[in-house]
């Protein structure tokens, strides 16, 4: 949100006025630059960016902006590539708003996949890595599908063609039993959380704030375009204007945790929520909610239960759904 974008430029601005002061430059007022900060992290949160101090737009707008190809698998998981260490090792990841760690399956993992299932899962291999460093430190995540465990690492992680991040905290997972058949099935290896900082366990800064930090990214912005049964992309750095017409909505956050919004109401039949909330999640393709929530959901859509506790919908009966 407005406050933490504020924050990065803050640290930004930081920096330059310090390297500034090396070369004897001439340094605006300090309370100065700080209104600056805010005046840039509510314009670029707007998709605009604000004309103000020269050196200011020139350090803010260093950076790139590159696509991950997003696959598509039926529908119903989304994942791209991601690379890790020195040489690059490369691990297909969901890209997940919904989290904010990246982990990725270590050699010897157990509950890992295996070979006969899609080839089997990519796993990280620290020796063959100049640029890895050990931290050991526990890890261990709860999604809604399970478990994960392991332990922290640092290593250089790129991100599209060549957007590298130094340093960046990381997990090897030593057993991802907890996730069950719908990662040993899956075509990815591993998540790339794209949540706040407020989510993130062990202290870890998030991939994309670092890429922010960093200066690897023009604007502290991402945007997804999600293929129907086909490739989408993923844009680190800004977003591509070609995939949608006319002006964006910008929408402001409850919560600067996972991207929370405010939802006036959900109605279907005679179901209506109310003022509710809820998160924006690429990291699933369910809607999620309350029990008693989703129950009158289901009950005014014709929605079935199964075994898993989910409620699917007949494809021959799609037309007939309030």
């Amino acid at each position: 949100d407005h406050e933490m974008v504020a924050a990065h430029l803050k640290r930004e601005r930081d920096a330059l006025l310090l390297a500034l002061k090396e070369k004897d430059a001439k340094v605006a007022d300090v309370e100065s630059d700080i209104e600056i900060s805010k005046l840039a992290a509510s314009a670029v949160l707007r998709g605009s960016q604000p004309k103000f101090g020269d050196q200011m737009e020139e350090f803010l707008t260093e950076g790139k902006a590159e696509n991950v190809i997003i696959k598509d698998y039926s529908n119903a998981q989304y994942y791209g590539e991601v690379e890790i260490g020195t040489p690059p090792q490369k691990f297909a990841v969901v890209y997940d708003t919904g989290s904010s760690n990246l982990w990725v399956p270590k050699i010897n993992c157990q509950n890992c996949g295996y070979w006969f299932i899609h080839g089997g899962k990519s796993k990280f291999d620290s020796s063959k890595s100049s640029s890895y460093q050990a931290d050991g430190s526990d890890f261990h995540i709860t999604y809604g599908s399970g478990d994960v465990e392991g332990f922290f690492s640092f290593d250089t992680v790129t991100l599209a063609q060549d957007l590298q991040i130094t340093g960046q905290k990381f997990a090897e997972v030593q057993d991802a039993g907890g996730l069950g058949i719908g990662y040993m099935m899956g075509q990815f290896d591993g998540i790339l959380g794209l949540g706040f900082e407020t989510l993130s366990l062990g202290g870890a800064t998030t991939v994309f704030k670092n890429a922010i930090d960093q200066g690897v990214v023009n604007q502290p912005v991402f945007a997804f375009d999600l293929g129907d049964e086909g490739d989408g992309e993923l844009t680190f750095g800004g977003y591509d204007d070609s995939k949608f017409k006319g002006d964006i909505s910008w929408i402001p956050l409850s919560a600067a945790t996972y991207w929370q919004i405010d939802i006036e109401n959900i109605s279907l039949g005679s179901f209506s929520s109310g003022a509710t909330s809820g998160i924006v999640d690429s990291g699933t393709s369910l809607i999620t909610g309350p029990s008693s929530a989703i129950l009158q959901l289901a009950t005014s859509s014709g929605a079935m239960p199964n075994i898993m506790g989910e409620y699917t919908i007949d494809c021959g009966k799609v037309d007939s759904i309030p």
